[in-house]
């Protein structure tokens, strides 16, 4: 019985907001409007106050609160999760506003809204390096802010999607082998060519194992004449990957290839 008072009480409550707002969507009073959809902001019914201030802003265009509309558009977006819309308001104002007082904000927003975007890491990764971009301009004009420190921690997750990215590109070369070519020297490229991007990815350990095991395979099917070379080169990638993490997750597969890769150039030195 209690549950459906309840249930009653809250179709009353969405019914009696609906009437109100239908209301005010009529009304010729655009004051009313602006203060209705200001109210609807504060108490986070996003998609009544997108419609008011969406319905008002061509009266406001000579206004100064033209800045506020904009901005509220965009913020209302931000809090209903519609990342590109939210976007699309930002550019405006900045174009619109070169000066604002929101500017700050809004060049900050923009990259947050593609950050929020982002991908997942199997799939094109645009929307990431334009976020990348973006708050590597902000952090340029504004370093001193505070938001610049929250840019910072934010690009260092957006470069690590993109190394993982690379990482998941060097493991499918690893992977094909030989397939229609040496596809595991085009992993040692991809892995090497990430670590010189992304020196302080978290993946980096990733990385130095899928090289040292590529470089064995290219050592292991290797003709003759480079076998040596190619098994120096595993060792010394060997000592590169345990210089760096001596107490690694891979060590005991690395001392493996290390151990072989010693063992085959021993013998082709006799």
């Amino acid at each position: 019985m209690k549950k459906r008072i309840l249930y009653i009480s809250i179709l009353a409550i969405l019914f009696a907001s609906c009437t109100e707002f239908q209301k005010i969507s009529k009304s010729k009073n655009i004051e009313l409007k602006y203060d209705k959809a200001v109210d609807y902001y504060s108490n986070k019914k996003y998609s009544y106050a997108i419609s008011l201030f969406e319905d008002i802003a061509a009266n406001y265009r000579n206004d100064e609160r033209s800045e506020l509309i904009i901005n509220y558009l965009a913020k209302s977006h931000i809090g209903k999760k519609q990342y590109y819309s939210a976007k699309d308001y930002y550019e405006a104002y900045i174009k619109t506003f070169p000066k604002g007082k929101f500017i700050h904000e809004a060049k900050y927003m923009i990259g947050y809204c593609d950050y929020k975007n982002m991908p997942d890491v199997q799939l094109d990764q645009s929307i990431t390096k334009k976020a990348i971009k973006e708050f590597e301009a902000f952090i340029e004009e504004y370093p001193q802010s505070k938001k610049a420190r929250t840019a910072s921690d934010i690009l260092e997750e957006l470069y690590n999607q993109l190394a993982e990215k690379e990482l998941l590109n060097a493991t499918l070369y690893y992977n094909l082998g030989l397939y229609l070519g040496n596809n595991y020297l085009s992993a040692v490229i991809t892995a090497e060519n990430a670590l010189k991007l992304y020196p302080s990815n978290k993946f980096r350990e990733d990385f130095l194992i899928l090289i040292l095991r590529a470089k064995y395979e290219q050592a292991l099917y290797s003709v003759e004449k480079s076998k040596n070379q190619r098994y120096q080169e595993t060792i010394d990638e060997y000592y590169s990957y345990i210089n760096e993490f001596p107490e690694g997750k891979y060590n005991k597969e690395a001392k493996k290839i290390f151990k072989k890769s010693q063992k085959v150039k021993k013998v082709e030195n006799e």
